[in-house]
């Protein structure tokens, strides 16, 4: 039977695009309560944005997301799936004709799509982060700031995402295109696990055997409750991923994962790691219950199946 599949691509697109659209402006509210001040908790930092910025505070940096994040997404479902299918089929199974689905295959193929959404994934998240914190005030953001920063007031540093793609190359190298690439695979190949693996099985127990797939309310829910264990727990490495990549913006104080450990710790103690956690979870319910509905009712149409396939 085929190995290789475009479909699992084509049909990642499209649920990551719906994703985005779902989870954008709580994502904005998620970094700016990991990576801000001055924000007491969720309610205070929506209330803070949407004073200071209006609705379109939330929708801050959505257009280079939008496009590449779906990309992202694409990449990450088809590479799953393809590496899934690998396995099944290595090991001599059919998987098409069977559900059994062995741990270790889950676990290995949700590891490599982890390790590879990585290359994809840091700069996408490094410049919606840039483009969703250099509205926050300076003067409020860091104190100790280079004069650069202070020349600049409180006028944005990037006028939109090429602008910033182009300034971070300039200042920084290719390199800095990758800035907080080691607390990403941190958080991406264990939250992949945590992403994939919850909802194969959360599916197949929801799903009565005499069906011959999942139905969508089913996909809805497992892709759910899958983004919202996924995201609970990647949020300590979260943390320190969206500082060490809001870091540069004005000034860099970090010199890498450890140090903004270190750093995080010393200041604000063992809670900071955990800053953000409710608004993570309740974002990865719908951000993820779109994902997997999108992908696979996108995947039961380019396919032509009169049942929801799972990944």
């Amino acid at each position: 039977m085929g190995s290789f599949q475009l479909e699992d691509f084509a049909a990642g697109w499209i649920g990551g695009a719906a994703s985005v659209i779902v989870g954008h402006p709580l994502d904005t509210v998620k970094t700016r309560l990991q990576a801000g001040v001055n924000y007491e908790n969720t309610l205070s930092c929506i209330r803070t944005v949407y004073r200071r910025e209006s609705v379109f505070g939330f929708f801050k940096g959505m257009s280079f997301p939008l496009a590449s994040i779906a990309v992202y997404n694409s990449v990450v479902f088809g590479v799953f799936s393809n590496t899934q299918r690998f396995l099944s089929q290595h090991h001599g199974r059919e998987s098409e004709a069977s559900r059994s689905r062995t741990l270790s295959d889950l676990l290995l193929a949700s590891m490599v799509a982890g390790v590879v959404s990585v290359g994809v994934g840091t700069p996408v998240d490094l410049i919606k982060i840039r483009l969703q914190m250099q509205t926050q005030p300076f003067q409020e953001a860091n104190l100790g700031l280079k004069p650069r920063a202070v020349a600049l007031g409180v006028q944005p540093i990037y006028q939109g995402p090429v602008h910033c793609i182009a300034t971070i190359v300039r200042t920084e190298g290719l390199a800095g295109m990758y800035r907080g690439v080691g607390a990403m695979l941190l958080r991406d190949v264990p939250g992949y696990c945590l992403y994939f693996i919850p909802y194969v099985f959360l599916n197949e127990w929801i799903t009565p055997e005499a069906c011959t797939g999942p139905s969508p309310c089913a996909v809805w829910l497992a892709g759910g409750m899958a983004g919202a264990i996924s995201w609970g727990t990647a949020t300590p490495m979260d943390v320190v991923k969206s500082r060490l990549q809001a870091d540069g913006v004005y000034l860099n104080k970090y010199k890498g994962v450890l140090d903004c450990i270190s750093q995080s710790y010393q200041k604000e103690g063992l809670k900071v790691f955990f800053r953000g956690i409710t608004v993570n979870t309740v974002r990865g319910f719908p951000m993820s219950a779109t994902m997997f509905l999108g992908y696979e009712l996108s995947l039961k149409a380019i396919r032509g199946d009169h049942t929801v396939p799972s990944p």
